[in-house]
């Protein structure tokens, strides 16, 4: 076994016997405090000096993501002033792994004072921070994975994952959705997966010229190349605007390989195109969309027609799109 792997798992350790000492009682009264800071739309402030201060900003910055309304408050400042963040409805978290930090212990009697409820990740369940708090989150280790037994690892990596899981599981008890999850989310490859519908990103069917089924095969290769997006649409004459079939440069090219070059003057739109594709509807997320490109059984999706409930033509969905959009 590596260091690292020896280090990890002695990590992993001090997790799983934090998860056994927890009280049951306490995890609720904490996941209560929660609730009610969100049902009060009140904030969740969150404390810590030094490294405990950097896992209190990212647990801070977790909960509002999910949409917990959450802030760091650095104990220093708040004694200078800060502290008119913090409302009675508020609930403050505190993180300190001894229990007895100066800064912390100097700001709790005014968010006692103020009625704030005050929930503790902590080392020592009989420190004075513990005693000071409404709810107490043991959150102790036997020791450090540093070799000295000082630099806090075992303990932050605890802290860390006491925070990750109220937040996992303040998010299961709110019922928070993926489309609840974007709202916080819009940048980024994973705020598009949860955002970005085929309208956004469809190439909409007034920029295209649509096919008739028996446009002869020099007029299609005409149409395809004045619409420059590599694939074109074939019109269901009998309905205007509904779709009877889509074809893209790729289908010309297997067409033209499959039939010999003296019967190419007698091919027709109709001869060439896939009919019946499958197609999506304006609503649906790119991504979804993206997965039934890729899974299709029949054959590979670079192209998806975006129709309404009449089956009528809204746009054109290409794998190139969502390439570019850093979706695939």
């Amino acid at each position: 076994m590596s260091a690292l792997t020896r280090c990890l798992e002695e990590e992993a350790s001090a997790i799983a016997t934090a998860a056994e000492r927890l009280s049951s009682d306490q995890v609720e009264a904490a996941l209560a405090l929660l609730e009610r800071c969100a049902d009060r739309k009140a904030k969740l402030v969150i404390t810590g000096v030094g490294k405990s201060g950097i896992v209190a900003r990212k647990i801070a910055a977790t909960f509002s993501s999910i949409g917990l309304m959450a802030l760091f408050l650095n104990p220093t400042d708040a004694l200078h002033g800060d502290l008119g963040v913090v409302a009675a409805e508020d609930v403050c978290l505190l993180l300190s792994n001894s229990g007895e930090t100066s800064e912390l212990l100097e700001v709790l009697p005014h968010l006692t004072r103020r009625g704030t409820g005050r929930i503790a990740i902590v080392g020592r369940a009989d420190s004075s921070l513990a005693r000071g708090s409404d709810v107490v989150l043991e959150a102790g280790v036997d020791r450090e994975v540093c070799p000295l037994n000082l630099a806090p690892t075992a303990s932050t990596a605890v802290a860390m994952a006491i925070g990750d899981a109220l937040a996992a599981v303040w998010m299961e008890r709110r019922g928070i959705s993926p489309a609840d999850f974007a709202l916080n989310h819009p940048a980024g490859s994973l705020g598009k997966q949860l955002t970005l519908t085929a309208a956004d990103l469809m190439v909409p069917a007034s920029q295209l010229h649509p096919l008739q089924p028996q446009t002869p095969l020099p007029e299609v290769i005409g149409g395809l190349t004045r619409d420059g997006i590599g694939s074109g649409w074939v019109e269901n004459p009998d309905n205007p605007g509904s779709l009877l079939g889509i074809l893209t440069d790729g289908d010309l090219r297997r067409a033209l390989q499959d039939h010999g070059a003296e019967t190419w003057s007698r091919l027709t739109a109709k001869d060439l195109m896939t009919a019946d594709p499958i197609t999506v509807k304006s609503d649906v997320l790119v991504v979804k969309a993206l997965a039934q490109m890729e899974h299709n059984r029949r054959k590979p999706i670079s192209v998806l027609p975006v129709v309404n409930q009449d089956h009528e033509l809204m746009g054109l969905l290409r794998l190139h799109d969502l390439v570019q959009a850093g979706l695939a």
